[in-house]
């Protein structure tokens, strides 16, 4: 259902005051939203993951390659499904890694200290 006019200004009003006080925040709401592909892609993870955890558990005893594979298939999964999420939060180089770690501890240090 489309808005009219009136709900349309103070939607873009919204918008406007959000940026303006926040333009971090903006941003990290903005890349937020998942596609449907991306979506997609999380599925086919999670069965990917329980699949593999399947596979491992019921051949570790009889076939430990076949488990081995499982594993594999598990720890794949998981990387995707981490790096899915890490990229939904919108973090960008500059914020992950040790480096990203250490200069967001450094300003809690100068904010707090």
């Amino acid at each position: 259902m489309p808005l009219d006019d009136r709900e349309q200004r103070i939607l873009e009003e919204i918008e406007r005051h959000l940026y303006e006080e926040d333009p971090r925040l903006a941003h990290t709401v903005a890349k937020a939203s998942f596609g449907k592909k991306e979506r997609t892609r999380q599925r086919i993870a999670v069965v990917v993951f329980l699949v593999g955890l399947v596979v491992m558990f019921g051949s570790f005893t009889t076939w430990p390659i076949v488990a081995g594979l499982g594993f594999v298939a598990m720890v794949a999964s998981a990387g995707s499904i981490a790096m899915s999420i890490k990229a939904g939060r919108g973090d960008t180089s500059e914020n992950a890694g040790i480096e990203g770690w250490l200069d967001r501890l450094r300003e809690r240090w100068r904010r707090d200290g």
